[in-house]
């Protein structure tokens, strides 16, 4: 179903997700809610560039 790359970038994901929210609730360091909504939108970046190359790899 899923690829060995897919479950990569899935994980990446899922860990800048993690580590923003745990920027901008500051577990286990300081609140930097700046820094925390930066990391946020890596989420979203990193998966729009999978989508990206998976469609020009089949192309």
């Amino acid at each position: 179903m899923f690829s060995k790359g897919d479950l990569l970038i899935l994980l990446a994901a899922f860990l800048s997700f993690l580590f923003s929210v745990s920027l901008w609730f500051g577990f286990g360091m300081s609140v930097n809610k700046n820094a925390g909504i930066f990391v946020g939108l890596w989420v979203p970046s990193i998966i729009c560039t999978a989508v990206y190359f998976h469609v020009a790899r089949r192309r």
